[in-house]
């Protein structure tokens, strides 16, 4: 076990329980990569202010340096019987180095060394899920490319609407992506203070040098305030509030594929290898890893609420409620990154079932707003052309025919400007086509904003 790095005060041991109940070491262990990377520029730091002497600092870093590549190679042997990787890594500098080990900790404290560690992490990772954004976007702009023809039915409340092509709504996911991808990025530029230096809570008394420590550890700025520097974890709350809100973008695509995968939709065919089957009924093949997407993002928004109920009681200052802060946050970022990373490869085989949505798009309920707005293009109000339409719908649905089957005479009984080329206006390709404000599923508009994304997706 670890030597405690508090325990001189201490006149009895503390219970085995205390101790299992407090050590976080089977989490934050993760953070040992940035404790050494925080250590070593601190070390460097007082070895510059002859805080400590300059042989003592170059033992320190040497050592660190060693344990630094036992950590990133995976050799390094993590002590389940720490208090926390802070205890850890600082008693097995003790064993390689000896007595210098001993000032390391020197003018900083574990409160203000794992605030450095979390934001070094999380700079770390949000680089990592800004890649594994760019790489799903990449995916589905692919799959919009290649499919840029195809016409979907588009819904609204589940119930059949109008025409859109379906690399539009692929474009969609791209948008909202996009806005996570500048949400997470604008998180960073607030997580990109350095902490070090505010120790306890208030400060330090010795002539430490905080600015060559963020040059060392290449953070923007320097935390201003002490207490502020050490207890507050909204940038923690912010990234799992971003995260919480890519994950709700995921769960809702992945509840798109889940019913075009339907029989009932058969807009595409997710290849086998993203599917299970059924152990008692042999034709199934379910989509169970969109099931399991969607349902991990209740994990997620769960991760969130866990971190802001923690935060909410605590007063100002370091309270050990803190070390809690770190399990939610681990998740959030595994899961959402593990999300991502199969929706890339799924989106990359993905077929597009072409022969039965074309077979869908003839569904004539369609066009119902095509011929609203051929008929106000013949000076009809909107209102009124919108009760013409809606009767003839009515009826045809009534009689069992198409729009398309009544006699010239039948449509003037609606309204004397339908004439037959109104007929013209029933075709998916056509209703898409005639689109023309900015933004909409206009075959030429899509295909721009198709090339605009390749553009951005070149330059990412």
């Amino acid at each position: 076990m670890s030597k405690k790095l508090w325990g001189t005060r201490f006149s009895k041991k503390t219970n085995a329980l205390t101790d299992k109940f407090t050590s976080s070491i089977a989490f934050d262990q993760r953070l040992a990569k940035y404790d050494v990377l925080g250590s070593i520029a601190h070390a460097k730091m007082l070895a510059k202010q002859k805080i400590i002497p300059a042989k003592d600092g170059q033992q320190i870093v040497k050592g660190l340096n060693a344990i630094l590549k036992d950590v990133i190679s995976g050799k390094f042997k993590f002590d389940p019987g720490a208090e926390d990787i802070h205890s850890n890594i600082q008693d097995l500098l003790a064993k390689k180095i000896g007595e210098p080990a001993h000032k390391l900790h020197t003018a900083r404290s574990r409160n203000d060394q794992i605030a450095l560690d979390i934001k070094m992490y999380l700079k770390a990772e949000i680089d990592d899920l800004d890649e594994f954004i760019g790489q799903l976007q990449k995916s589905i702009l692919k799959l919009a490319k290649t499919n840029s023809k195809v016409v979907i039915p588009g819904y609204t409340h589940l119930q059949i609407a109008q025409p859109v092509l379906l690399s539009h709504h692929l474009l969609s996911y791209i948008e909202g992506l996009e806005r996570d991808r500048q949400r997470i990025l604008d998180a960073k530029e607030r997580i990109d203070s350095m902490p070090l230096g505010a120790c306890a809570f208030s400060g330090t008394g010795l002539p430490i040098d905080r600015e060559f420590v963020r040059r060392q550890l290449g953070f923007k700025t320097l935390t201003v305030n002490s207490i502020d520097s050490v207890s507050d974890r909204d940038f923690i709350l912010e990234v799992l509030a971003q995260l919480t809100i890519l994950a709700v973008h995921l769960s809702r695509i992945a509840e798109d594929l889940i019913l075009w995968s339907t029989k009932e939709f058969n807009f595409i065919d997710i290849d086998f290898s993203f599917c299970t089957g059924s152990s008692i009924m042999p034709h199934k093949k379910n989509p169970d890893i969109l099931e399991l997407i969607r349902g991990s993002v209740g994990k997620i928004h769960g991760d969130l609420s866990s971190v802001m109920i923690l935060m909410k009681g605590l007063p100002s200052s370091y309270n050990r409620d803190l070390q809690m802060d770190k399990p939610p946050l681990f998740d959030a970022v595994d899961t959402v990154k593990d999300i991502l990373e199969i929706f890339v490869a799924l989106f990359q085989n993905i077929v597009i079932e072409k022969e039965a949505i074309a077979a869908k798009v003839q569904d004539e309920s369609l066009f119902s707003v095509d011929i609203v707005e051929y008929l106000i293009k013949k000076g009809i109000s909107y209102r009124k052309a919108h009760d013409i339409v809606g009767r003839m719908v009515r009826d045809c649905l009534d009689k069992g025919k198409n729009i398309s089957s009544l006699s010239n005479s039948d449509l003037k009984k609606y309204s004397d400007k339908l004439n037959p080329d109104v007929r013209g206006v029933l075709n998916a390709w056509a209703s898409v086509s005639r689109k023309i404000s900015f933004g909409s599923t206009n075959p030429k508009l899509v295909a721009k904003q198709i090339d605009k994304w390749q553009k951005k997706q070149r330059k990412i």
